[in-house]
């Protein structure tokens, strides 16, 4: 039997990264234009994959509308192949539902213009999911296609079932719950078919050479090579060169072939030696500089917006929908789709990992900023309809009540600080005149009053007074209407508001106890630089280190919160510190500690660090630069010359809080270099676990016995964690996507703040000094304590409250029918962690999404007295059996790190 040579045309489409998106988009209607001619004109050329994302169809049907109909022709006659995804994604940067719904978005657009590709296409992403293999089972694909995350090591070098090892570049990837699916590696890239040559003097050595390196890894007579590469031209002759391959090597069969018809001809001979693979591919089993792991930190800020646009998205708006949607709203499918796509645009590898030119990541901005504002508009709406509809009548006997409304659209019961603008008068514009109507309206004296809850309870909260501010309505059957309003700002303890529920609130001018608090700040008063609740108490050191006393367990974490600074002569995509330099650290440096604020409610300390740092690199790096030298081979070293650094740290120990919150804020005037923060954790583990993608992924402290790389940085989603039996510490994050696990004897979290750069790097010469992130800077921590690794899902669920945005809408004094304090979703799960709230566009159901971060059966228990039709689904929304209710309470087993979908009816108030 003749080998046969599979021979698959595509283009790899970043669609922004050493150009901006335009001159980029330039070139895809070059390219796509070049495209439908060579299928008009040529029947040999059989088919062309589009890299496995549909919007290259938006992109250029953007500018060529008048050619759909040719498309569509060209993809239902299979010689167009597209989808699943709408974008090709860095899995660890986008969140868990992010994934989904670019697989689920990826489907209905490519769904819309033909068949859709069923191959989970991963050519470039740095670094593979563990969970994807479950992902794509669940939408129905049960193969895998990567260029990252295994090492190949050739038949001749068995490795048997290695974890991150395989002979061949054929294999089974297998997720933590046990969903198989068939991988295939581009062991030798997906280029290695590029530029066939239709000379035969030029196409025998090509032949030659490269068939020769794909039989080293090819587990069956099917040999796989990819024709084309990053933005490559379709090969327009490509018909004459298979001639002519075929001419030259006829001990071969050559097919202008596809994925599918590969697959299935490697299921069909693949040996029963295939290695398994299993969990997380981030290239472990390599020497750690390939990884491409610091595209986590490089420009950090990118990744905070994306972190800050998610939660909005899956956290707030989403569910606020739903939950109108149960008083008579419209659930706005269309501009939720518009968002999700608006901000997947900015998921592409090249684009959120920051490692592109400045002009990508100046509009990536604006796309956040397009897709914050549409959130905040469709949460406002959501939340007023709500508001409208609750019944508020509880509060009609007391004088002149203001009521409010307490959104908690996570997945648990909530209490924490939450703070609302209130207005206790309005006046229209614009007669007599808008300054006569503020100056009257500053007459009006703000009572102190208090905040009652819906039972008539005194609330724990205090009172500003914001005087008068112009604001203005856009009712939907009338031209705007402007007024002044006397304002206040309340912040109040909320406690115990439903999970995917609300609770209500109204201040009344009359003064109850417990009276309104007072801030006390350290010039009145000394302050012994301590603060404690019921769970934790942090005691601040000179140098602004302090300790932590989790009361649960009586363990004490010493030595937290020093800062490290070290030089950074890499670029966007890798990191590398300077050979022999001894790292900067604020330990021993004395810090200024002053009390902000002192409450019943709330205590805040800020510890400012004047610190002084190299001013960037010597001179050597700009030559080194300039002319490629590689990054292992740099000799650059930190200038003599320092710049101020001035870093103001504020710890907040709220009253009930079960975490410490962290707000950093300083002005990097400082280029090449990295800063981090760290937190040593003193327990002993031979593992520590990391928030990933629908699961606490477990990871091995030490690095592979070949890792040469001296840092060994990974990825995180929204928090890491290490522990004992009894003890365990989190650090959970706002948009810190790299960490670093330090074998310092203390077992340190390290966790990046900023990493400053000048390069692009990869192949060509690409300065970027937007990436040295000059200016103001931030970020935003929550020091979690729990009780060891038998309660590590209290930092998950910490952490998906940190990124859950509490949601608060004045209300009227009115009948309602919704009751004061009511949740759409009563579940119980003991680990299990919700992901997702929201509506099936096709069915209008609800659909709800768990996982299990454990490798241990759990079960799920749902109260569904308001809801019917319960039923399983998965990823892309299909109905799939359905379940029954016994005495109004649906029960689900769940398997260890399985993935929960179940759809249902809401019931309609």
């Amino acid at each position: 039997m003749k080998k046969k040579i599979h021979i698959i045309s595509h283009t790899h489409w970043d669609r922004e990264w050493y150009m901006s998106y335009e001159r980029h988009h330039l070139k895809l209607i070059r390219l796509m234009d070049s495209l439908l001619e060579l299928l008009d004109r040529d029947p040999e050329f059989k088919s062309f994959h589009l890299d496995g994302q549909t919007i290259i169809m938006d992109d250029y049907l953007q500018v060529r509308p008048e050619l759909r109909e040719k498309v569509e022709h060209y993809i239902r006659e299979g010689r167009l192949i597209q989808g699943p995804w709408y974008i090709l994604q860095d899995e660890f940067l986008t969140s868990s539902e992010a994934n989904v719904r670019n697989l689920l978005i990826g489907h209905r657009d490519a769904a819309t213009y033909g068949p859709v590709s069923k191959i989970g296409y991963f050519p470039d992403s740095f670094g593979n999911m563990g969970q994807a293999p479950q992902l794509l089972l669940q939408a129905g694909i049960d193969n895998a296609v990567f260029g990252r995350g295994v090492k190949p090591t050739g038949f001749n070098n068995s490795v048997g079932e290695a974890a991150y090892e395989s002979p061949f570049s054929e294999m089974y990837w297998e997720s933590p719950d046990g969903s198989r699916v068939l991988g295939i590696l581009f062991a030798n890239w997906y280029h290695n078919g590029m530029e066939i040559p239709v000379e035969p003097e030029e196409a025998a050595p090509y032949w030659e050479s490269r068939i020769r390196n794909v039989e080293q890894y090819a587990s069956t007579p099917h040999l796989l090579f990819m024709n084309g590469c990053d933005h490559q031209p379709v090969q327009m002759d490509l018909a004459a060169a298979l001639r002519t391959a075929r001419d030259l090597n006829k001990e071969y069969d050559f097919i202008h072939s596809n994925f599918n018809d590969y697959i299935e001809s490697v299921r069909e001979t693949a040996p029963d030696s295939l290695a398994t693979v299993r969990g997380e591919l981030r290239s472990q089993q390599t020497d750690g500089w390939g990884t491409l792991v610091n595209t986590a930190s490089a420009r950090v800020y990118i990744k905070q917006a994306n972190q800050h646009c998610q939660a909005l998205l899956e956290k707030a708006v989403e569910p606020l929908a739903v939950m109108a949607q149960s008083v008579g709203a419209r659930y706005p499918h269309h501009l939720l789709t518009y968002n999700w796509k608006t901000l997947m645009q900015n998921h592409p590898h090249d684009s959120i990992c920051g490692c592109s030119v400045d002009e990508v990541h100046d509009e990536m901005m604006a796309r956040f900023a397009k897709s914050r504002h549409m959130s905040e508009g469709l949460a406002e709406e959501s939340a007023m309809a709500v508001a409208d509809a609750i019944d508020t009548s509880a509060f009609a006997n007391e004088e002149d009540a203001v009521p409010f409304v307490v959104f908690n659209t996570s997945g648990w019961e909530r209490s924490g600080l939450v703070s609302v603008e209130l207005e206790i008068l309005r006046e229209a514009l614009y007669e007599p005149s808008p300054a006569e109507i503020a100056k009257r309206l500053e007459t009006v004296r703000l009572p102190l009053g208090s905040v009652i809850d819906a039972s008539g309870n005194a609330v724990d909260a205090s009172i500003e007074d914001l005087g008068v501010r112009f604001g203005y309505d856009l009712p939907e059957n009338r031209f705007r209407q402007p007024y002044m309003a006397r304002c206040f700002r309340i912040t109040l303890e909320a406690k115990d508001i439903p999970a995917l529920g609300y609770g209500t609130f109204a201040w009344i001018k009359k003064e109850r106890q417990p009276t309104a608090y007072a801030t006390v700040s350290a010039a009145s008063e000394p302050a012994a630089n301590t603060m404690d609740n019921d769970h934790l108490k942090i005691t601040i050191q000179e140098d602004g280190t302090f300790e932590l006393l989790d009361k649960e367990t009586g363990k004490v974490y010493r030595d937290l919160g020093i800062f490290e600074n070290v030089g950074d002569i890499g670029n966007e995509y890798i990191f590398r510190q300077p050979q022999n330099e001894i790292p900067l650290t604020t330990k021993g440096l004395r810090a200024d500690i002053v009390r902000l604020e002192h409450s019943s409610l709330r205590t805040v300390y800020e510890i400012v660090h004047r610190w002084a740092i190299p001013a960037g690199a010597d001179d050597l790096l700009s030559r080194e630069t300039a002319t490629m030298v590689l990054i292992q081979e740099r000799q650059a070293q930190r200038t003599a010359a320092k710049v101020p650094l001035v870093i103001a740290t504020k710890l907040t120990l709220d009253k009930g809080a079960k975490g410490l919150s962290i707000q950093v804020s300083y002005n990097n005037q400082a280029r090449d270099h990295r800063l981090r923060m760290l937190f040593p954790t003193d327990l002993t583990s031979e593992v520590h676990h990391a928030d990933s993608i629908y699961e606490t992924a477990v990871r091995d402290n030490e690095p592979s016995a070949i890792w040469s790389n001296p840092s060994n940085c990974q990825h995180n989603q929204a928090f890491v964690a290490f522990d004992e039996p009894e003890a365990g510490l989190a650090v959970a994050h706002k948009g810190l996507n790299e960490y670093e696990l330090l074998r310092d004897g203390r077992n340190t979290i390290a966790m990046t703040l900023l990493r400053s750069v000048g390069e692009l790097g990869d192949w060509g010469v690409f300065p970027t000094p937007g990436a040295q992130c000059l200016g103001e800077q931030s970020a935003e921590l929550l020091l979690i304590p729990y009780a060891g690794g038998k309660n590590r899902h209290v930092a998950a669920i910490e952490a998906a409250m940190l990124h859950t945005p509490w949601t608060v809408r004045q209300a009227a004094v009115q009948a309602g029918q919704l009751p004061a304090e009511h949740s759409w979703l009563d579940w119980s799960g003991e680990t299990l962690v919700l992901t997702a709230f929201k509506a099936n566009e096709e069915r209008g159901d609800t659909i709800a999404r768990w996982y299990n971060p454990t490798l241990q059966p759990q079960t799920l228990v749902i109260q569904a007295a308001d809801a019917e039709d319960w039923y399983r689904s998965n990823v892309l929304e299909e109905r799939l059996e359905g379940l029954d209710a016994a005495d109004g309470i649906i029960t689900v087993p769940v398997k260890p790190a399985e993935i929960l979908t179940l759809g249902f009816k809401a019931t309609t108030k």
